[in-house]
């Protein structure tokens, strides 16, 4: 596996190009709160959205709430909890 980039840094780099679409020049700290950077619920949808895309993953409806989805961090967490479950194929 390459980790050359972190989790982190590609959630970053989705969430830029969603803070760029909306012309928001801002550096974003993994612990900043996303909604007070700016970010809507529509915005919010699609960093979902996007995140899924970017790491091949469905994150279940339960676990998409505002507390999993504050910050950098927190969608850090949220998906390496969710990466590291098993897929229930095959075990």
């Amino acid at each position: 596996m390459r980790e050359s980039v972190s989790v982190e840094d590609r959630i970053a780099a989705v969430l830029s190009s969603i803070l760029a679409k909306r012309s928001i020049e801002r550096t974003v700290s993994a612990d900043n709160n996303l909604r007070e950077i700016g970010l809507t619920s529509l915005d919010l949808i699609n960093l979902v959205i996007s995140i899924e895309a970017e790491f091949g993953v469905q994150f279940p409806e339960a676990e998409i709430t505002p507390t999993n989805f504050r910050s950098i961090r927190a969608i850090s967490i949220l998906l390496a909890a969710l990466l590291n479950q098993p897929s229930g194929k095959g075990s």
